[in-house]
């Protein structure tokens, strides 16, 4: 049988089906071991070359955009490559899992799959910060932003993914149904979905009926009314009713609430007025919430998978590149995981241990699969990405490029106070920079399939004073302002390197630098902001790799 036949069988079974135990790598074992055992497995079966492990500098700046979303400091890479400790990349990760750091980058990275459409929103930015900060769990995440408590200062932020949505119910069901679940369910509207079985109307408007009765008062306090049903008409013009159903089929009964209809018009009308009048009081909640109803029914067991799959999907995708599900919104038969095993083991363990994010994210940090090289010098053909033998070279998201490049162009004796060693002191610190990366994050484009340097990143870096009079000042708290400071020329050439590539430069990167620089001896401050300039705008800046 085909490779893509039978794992598209293999798939079939784990969707049809609650996350098994059986024939599963243990329990207990170390997430690393695991993700290492299966993608070893898969290659070894079809005989890949993989690359070699990455060298230090490349592993630290890797981990640092990862899990800090920022460039290490020079000071950072320096300690780090002079270490001979045998334990280094393991206090390196749980140091940056418990900086400051890590709770603003995964704030960030949570708000690109759940309010992508609306970045900067003040509101849910904080509530996500306070949630990472708390290494909240992620079902409890999902319960605050479909169900909150109004009266909860954070639960109340976490409704905005449901107050932004709900004027387009549509909307509202399939972003919840891509953010919680991986599955883009808006082909199926009109019609039984035309390219993947899984999906029919039925699964559209069966998640939709959770969601229909959602509404917002003009306070923008989120209401559920006791009653509504939704119809739609298929294909053949067939008016149907929509069940109470989640996309594993499974049927959800709703109390009837029986009003007479003078009671239920008192209260449609009590429901328009919340609408169009700040003080109008708000009716008391009838009957069963239904959006409760959802989560309960996604994360009950046996029903749960796709809610544990998607968000171990999506985090594998985040630290390597590609989801084990590509692309991870088509969790469905049709569409395979490349290995169907790991993300059933990794998604049963994150159950098991109350969908602990950070603790999912630092297995897959420590693996030997997430600390391959990305550069291929093998005579053997260049492996498929799905077999993950080789890194795969990432463009910055927005934030963490802005982010580099303030760290990048800082004075690096800067990081070098004790100061920044204090958490509380370096919190500070980093919120300054998230505030400064408002202005630059908006300049540049989101990572896609495909991606290329947009015209307009290019022509900012190329003619805007804000470069000149920001990243390349020339003052003391710049790395330009250090630089000039610098009378031999190689060791400006590697001070430079180290501030923004995280390394040092080769013997030819230095000696074509040297060059230009006595070719211009004459103008010797303006020579070093070109090659800084030239550092700040390159390709090894702008990627993870």
């Amino acid at each position: 049988m085909p490779r893509s036949v039978a794992l598209c069988c293999v798939l079939t079974v784990i969707l049809s089906a609650p996350l098994r135990a059986a024939e599963l790598q243990p329990v207990d074992q170390p997430i690393e071991q695991v993700i290492d055992y299966y993608v070893d497995a898969f290659i070894k079966a079809d005989e890949v070359t993989t690359a070699p492990q990455a060298n230090d500098a490349t592993v630290l700046r890797r981990l640092t955009l990862d899990l800090a979303g920022r460039i290490p400091t020079s000071k950072e890479t320096q300690d780090y490559v002079a270490s001979e400790s045998a334990s280094k990349r393991v206090e390196l990760v749980d140091r940056l899992l418990a900086s400051p750091d890590f709770a603003f980058h995964h704030r960030n990275e949570l708000e690109e799959i759940l309010l992508p459409e609306r970045r900067n929103d003040g509101e849910f930015r904080k509530y996500l910060l306070w949630a990472a900060e708390q290494n909240r769990r992620w079902d409890d995440m999902y319960r605050d932003m479909l169900t909150g408590n109004e009266e909860d200062e954070y639960q109340k932020a976490a409704l905005q993914f449901v107050r932004t949505r709900i004027r387009d119910v549509d909307d509202l069901t399939n972003a919840t149904s891509v953010a919680f679940f991986g599955v883009n369910v808006s082909c199926a509207k009109c019609h039984d979905h035309p390219l993947v079985e899984d999906w029919k109307q039925d699964h559209f408007y069966g998640l939709q009926s959770f969601l229909s009765r959602t509404y917002v008062t003009k306070k923008n306090v989120v209401l559920e009314k006791p009653f509504g049903e939704v119809k739609y008409t298929t294909r053949e013009g067939v008016e149907k009713q929509a069940k109470f159903m989640f996309l594993t089929g499974a049927n959800v009964q709703i109390a009837s609430l029986e009003l007479s209809g003078d009671d239920k018009k008192k209260l449609e009308e009590a429901i328009r007025k919340t609408q169009q009048d700040d003080n109008a009081p708000i009716p008391e909640q009838q009957g069963d919430s239904v959006r409760q109803k959802l989560v309960d029914v996604s994360l009950r067991e046996g029903d749960n998978r796709f809610f544990a799959q998607n968000i171990a999907n999506r985090i594998w995708q985040r630290m390597l590149g590609r989801g084990l599900v590509d692309p991870v919104d088509q969790i469905h038969s049709g569409n395979p995981a490349s290995h169907p095993d790991l993300l059933q083991w990794l998604a049963r363990d994150l159950v098991t241990h109350g969908y602990d994010l950070k603790r999912l994210i630092r297995g897959i940090a420590m693996s030997q699969t997430y600390s391959r090289t990305s550069e291929w010098t093998s005579a053997a053909e260049t492996p498929s990405p799905e077999y993950f033998a080789l890194a795969t070279a990432r463009p910055l998201n927005p934030r963490q490029y802005a982010l580099s490049l303030l760290v990048a162009s800082r004075n690096p004796s800067h990081w070098d106070q004790e100061a920044f060693q204090q958490a509380d002191r370096w919190r500070q610190e980093r919120e300054n920079f998230e505030n400064a990366s408002n202005g630059w994050a908006g300049n540049f484009e989101a990572p896609t399939d495909g991606f290329q340097i947009a015209v307009d990143e290019a022509l900012l870096f190329s003619n805007s004073d804000r470069i000149q009079n920001d990243l390349l000042r020339d003052s003391g708290d710049r790395l330009i302002g250090q630089i000039k400071a610098i009378e031999d020329d190689q060791t400006a050439i590697s001070t430079a390197f180290l501030a923004i590539n995280s390394r040092q430069p080769t013997d030819e990167e230095s000696a074509a630098i040297r060059e230009y620089l006595a070719a211009r001896a004459d103008k010797r401050p303006e020579a070093l902001r070109q090659a800084i300039w030239a550092l700040l705008t390159g390709p090894e800046l702008r990627f993870n790799h």
